[in-house]
């Protein structure tokens, strides 16, 4: 090669190289936009909790169904997935990747993990109480400089043990009361920094929203978005029709009941050791347990004297399984106890939904069966206790007034004549759960939409 030619040649790779390195940052956006949106889900704190799994299971089949070209990635708590519910997961959603560790030092603590972290494009927090995985979201968001929003989530400032909290809580009214006097400062700073820079909040009940309204985060989008498990629509119906079948469980002619304690024996269930709170709780649920479900029982017993009809007792929670038998069933009259069916081990979230889906009303002491009920055209009751956060409002706000009850200020004649209205009339009670489904799916594709505009900007 000559001198001349080798002068225009290194000219030329120089200039190319050059122009290479000046276009790669657009060449990187380039290949962003036109690849599929990348989205980690912080979700699946628990697995001994149908309504907990149930939180994942329905964001994913929502941003399936309004943002079917997104990327999931879910990132669970440790050993949210175990016994069996990974494989289930991934039957349900084949395409789903998974990634696990932790936020130490504000840092992944897994290689896994901070490839997550590197391809994603936006976080999203699901659902669940509290904003559990807020100090995530602020690690992911001070490494990455990425964008993130949240998925229906509950704020109660008040209720729980801890400083300024009540354990012993109150009824949403009085909940509303309190929290509208709580002063404008009263968000701890940590938070306020988190949602200041939400692309998005969205909460599950209006008393979490308008406490956050009223405190004065500055995220662009706070809205009342519904849990995630309303979004929930599959079930498997060969195992729960197997079930029913099995028990005698004729559809349409049986109702579903769960119990609940005031407080969740989270350190019995985690094989922890006891704590101080721990002894507050106990007592508060030692001195309330028969009272709360005393009424319900007598609902039960009005229910199969009038209707000859049977009752399933079963679990939301994995505690609440032997719970069932002992304060729903054992002190029944022999009488009503035959039509009685008791669920001795606990379900997948998807079996539950199927054999919600059959029954005439779930009346449950917790919180999500109502809500699977729902999603599936069923009438769900919702009997709260005082203890039971801000969380609760979420009925009324999606329009089911008519069936949450204070359980300190409802009798069982009073359930039973709000069940049997339901038992003279199944039709137009899932008329009424048809309407306040439609209303729901309408606020949930929004919160998938507003999610997208998000991941995509």
């Amino acid at each position: 090669m000559t001198a001349l030619r080798r002068r225009s040649f290194l000219q030329g790779s120089a200039a190319a190289l050059a122009g290479t390195a000046l276009s790669a940052p657009w060449a990187r956006a380039q290949s962003r936009q036109s690849r599929p949106r990348r989205i980690l889900l912080r979700n699946a704190w628990q697995n001994v909790n149908i309504g907990d799994i149930g939180h994942y299971l329905g964001a994913l089949e929502l941003i399936e169904r309004y943002f079917p070209a997104a990327e999931m990635t879910l990132w669970p708590r440790p050993g949210a997935l175990a016994d069996g519910v990974r494989e289930k997961l991934l039957q349900a959603f084949p395409k789903l990747k998974l990634t696990e560790g932790l936020v130490q030092g504000g840092k992944p603590s897994t290689p896994d993990l901070a490839a997550a972290w590197a391809e994603t494009d936006f976080m999203l927090h699901g659902s669940g109480s509290g904003f559990s995985a807020r100090s995530d979201l602020a690690a992911f968001h001070r490494a990455t400089g990425k964008p993130f929003g949240v998925f229906g989530t509950s704020t109660d400032p008040i209720s729980g043990i801890g400083r300024d909290r009540d354990p012993e809580g109150g009824t949403l009214a009085n909940l509303r009361t309190r929290i509208q006097r709580l002063p404008p400062s009263h968000l701890d700073d940590e938070t306020r920094w988190i949602i200041d820079r939400a692309a998005f909040m969205f909460c599950r009940d209006t008393l979490s929203r308008d406490y956050l309204r009223a405190q004065g985060v500055k995220t662009p989008i706070l809205e009342f978005g519904p849990d995630s498990q309303f979004g929930m629509k599959r079930r498997d119906d060969r195992t729960g029709d197997a079930f029913r079948q099995a028990r005698g469980l004729e559809e349409g002619k049986f109702i579903c009941v769960i119990p609940r304690l005031r407080y969740t024996p989270y350190y019995r269930i985690r094989n922890e050791p006891r704590t101080p709170a721990d002894d507050v709780r106990d007592a508060i649920n030692t001195r309330t347990t028969e009272s709360d479900h005393a009424r319900v029982r007598e609902m039960i017993v009005s229910y199969v004297r009038s209707t000859g009809n049977k009752v399933l007792v079963c679990g939301e929670m994995t505690y609440q399984v032997p719970m069932a038998k002992e304060v729903l069933l054992d002190p029944l009259p022999a009488d009503v106890k035959r039509n009685v069916v008791w669920r001795e081990n606990f379900w997948f979230t998807y079996e539950a939904a199927a054999v919600y889906a059959r029954c005439q009303t779930v009346i449950c002491v917790d919180c999500h069966s109502p809500i699977i009920a729902l999603a599936h055209g069923v009438p769900g009751f919702y009997v709260r206790q005082p203890t039971d956060t801000c969380k609760g409002q979420m009925f009324h706000d999606v329009g089911v007034s008519p069936w949450i009850f204070e359980v300190d200020e409802v009798s069982g004649q009073q359930l039973w004549s709000r069940l049997e209205e339901i038992h003279r009339d199944p039709a137009k009670a899932r008329g009424q759960v048809q309407t306040v489904m439609t209303g729901v799916d309408k606020l949930q594709r929004r919160m998938v939409e507003v999610l997208r505009a998000a991941a995509s900007a």
